[in-house]
């Protein structure tokens, strides 16, 4: 196949790839450095985490690195909550997103609205063309009031994150908790 001089076939291919809309270079599969989701048949130990309105019970954690943690989180609140596992940077970002998530009707009080697909503009929230807005982070989990639910998790080395609550207002409200793992 002849290429124009500078012009490489990896190049060629994502021109094609933009010409049929194929999602080239769609965001990668979520990766952290301190862990990954797992199946709760995995775990290692349970830990319930109650979720009040701005508060968690327990306020902090200890795990060890290598443990796989099966969170059983319950909502005694009469808000939404989030128990979402990072680095205080990354629930900064988070919680960008979760605005935008509220401000579109998604997120209201007490629930987690499913959008109709094409319903926002996502590429001018700086999703590209996303068919729908989701909060399906695997290190997160929306848990909605007098509900239950599960996250389980494998921490894979030691350092400091937080668990949090990244809905607009709670961890400024001081909704999170501080969650070491050690070696």
């Amino acid at each position: 196949m002849f290429l124009p001089k500078g012009v490489t076939r990896s190049w060629t291919l994502a021109a094609c790839l933009l010409a049929f809309n194929v999602p080239a270079w769609a965001s990668p599969a979520h990766t952290y450095d301190f862990g990954q989701a797992a199946s709760a048949a995995k775990a290692t130990r349970t830990v319930e985490v109650v979720m009040n309105d701005m508060s968690y019970t327990p306020k902090s954690l200890d795990i060890k690195a290598g443990e796989t943690v099966r969170f059983v989180l319950i909502n005694k609140g009469q808000l939404l909550h989030e128990l979402n596992l990072g680095t205080a940077t990354m629930h900064a970002e988070h919680q960008q997103e979760m605005l935008k998530m509220q401000q579109s009707g998604m997120l209201t009080p007490t629930a987690i609205k499913a959008m109709p697909a094409g319903a926002m503009d996502h590429a001018a929230m700086g999703h590209g063309a996303m068919s729908g807005m989701k909060h399906d982070d695997p290190n997160s989990v929306l848990v909605e009031p007098g509900k239950t639910a599960e996250l389980t998790w494998t921490f894979s080395k030691a350092g400091s994150l937080e668990f949090a609550c990244n809905i607009p207002g709670h961890y400024q409200a001081g909704m999170v908790g501080k969650l070491t793992v050690s070696q």
